[in-house]
């Protein structure tokens, strides 16, 4: 296990800054997911880690070595990327044991140090197949004990479970976290899918554009996001997030309709965010507003209806149980949890307290 920092870590390509100075402090045994929309800087800022990319500024330290300067392998780490990498015309034995037979070591660490990874992956049948007959899951573990054979410092994932179709996804998730939880490898981990960070991370990094909006747990970054990028790009559905004006405790949504509030965090102009299982249907009452359902998305025990405010363009989405009668067309009166309301600033989006 191996502790990793980042200070203030920035790259540029041609001058164009990428990375904006992220900086953390990665604790022993912990498991951090870098979590972001495509492009957002996510693979380079790993790959910055793992040596593969130059950083322009800043400094890199895992097991309190500073590592800017060292090639990859100086750095004991591993990396599983999104393509398996396996050689087609080894066994699974010799894939996973491979890169100890280049460092030299004896055979019988070889042999143990396989047998041992092959036990925690479940690999065991298969040591003496080819990667052709195996499936993707199954490549993907092997990939994974290749890495864990060696004994690193750290793990690095770079969306290690992306070809895998979402059945597989859910088992592979299930398998790397138990992995984590008996090897306490410090483990960073890239994926742009949020409900992979959310379940497999101690703490979330946040990118947009280069920059780490958020590093916290995922309770916090659910529950408190910093900023409405954040808030909209975490939660499945998205968090739904409008123009409000406060006057007072009371808050004007779009079409007119008032709400009443225990407390505004500013006056005027603001933006709300509710999340869709804070928002129910109600038979009446003095806060609720209507809404017209425009469709039904049933998942079994839960629905998600999407509906626009009456009078209004805006957009807004709540949860409903499955056996709800709702159609197409439908006019709900809804009610919000007022000890679940986010505002945020219409100018920079940040958080209002």
């Amino acid at each position: 296990m191996a502790r990793i920092e980042l200070q203030d870590v920035r790259k540029s390509y041609a001058g164009q800054e990428v990375i904006h100075g992220v900086s953390i402090d990665i604790a022993n045994g912990e498991f951090v997911v870098i979590v972001g929309p495509s492009g957002c800087g996510k693979s380079t800022l790993l790959r910055m880690v793992a040596g593969l990319e130059e950083i322009t500024s800043g400094t890199i330290r895992i097991a309190e070595r500073v590592v800017n300067d060292l090639e990859p392998r100086a750095r004991n780490i591993a990396m599983v990327f999104q393509n398996y990498a396996l050689y087609p015309h080894m066994t699974v034995r010799d894939n996973m044991a491979y890169g100890l037979k280049i460092a030299g070591m004896s055979r019988a660490d070889i042999d143990s140090r396989v047998a041992r990874a092959a036990e925690m992956l479940e690999l065991e049948p298969y040591l003496d197949r080819k990667p052709r007959a195996l499936s993707g899951g199954q490549r993907q573990r092997v990939a994974m004990g290749r890495a864990l054979v060696r004994e690193p410092a750290a793990f690095l994932l770079d969306e290690p479970l992306s070809n895998l179709d979402a059945k597989l996804r859910v088992q592979m998730r299930l398998q790397i976290k138990d992995l984590h939880q008996r090897t306490g490898q410090t483990t960073l981990y890239v994926t742009h899918d949020q409900v992979e960070a959310m379940t497999l991370a101690d703490r979330l990094i946040v990118m947009e554009k280069g920059v780490a909006q958020q590093i916290a747990t995922p309770y916090e970054v659910y529950t408190t996001p910093a900023n409405e990028f954040v808030a909209g790009f975490i939660g499945s559905p998205a968090m739904n997030i409008f123009d409000v004006h406060c006057e007072g405790r009371e808050l004007t949504v779009p079409g007119g309709h008032r709400v009443a509030v225990d407390a505004c965090p500013a006056q005027g102009s603001i933006r709300l965010g509710l999340r869709p299982e804070d928002i129910e249907t109600v038979p009446a009452g003095q806060d609720a507003f209507p809404v017209l359902l425009q469709s039904v998305e049933w998942l079994g025990a839960d629905a998600f209806g999407y509906c626009v405010i009456e009078n209004s363009d805006t957009p807004l989405t709540l949860r409903m149980p499955g056996n709800a009668p709702a159609a197409r067309g439908d006019r709900l009166l809804i009610s919000i949890s007022r000890s679940q309301l986010h505002f945020f600033s219409n100018e920079d989006g940040r958080r209002l307290s």
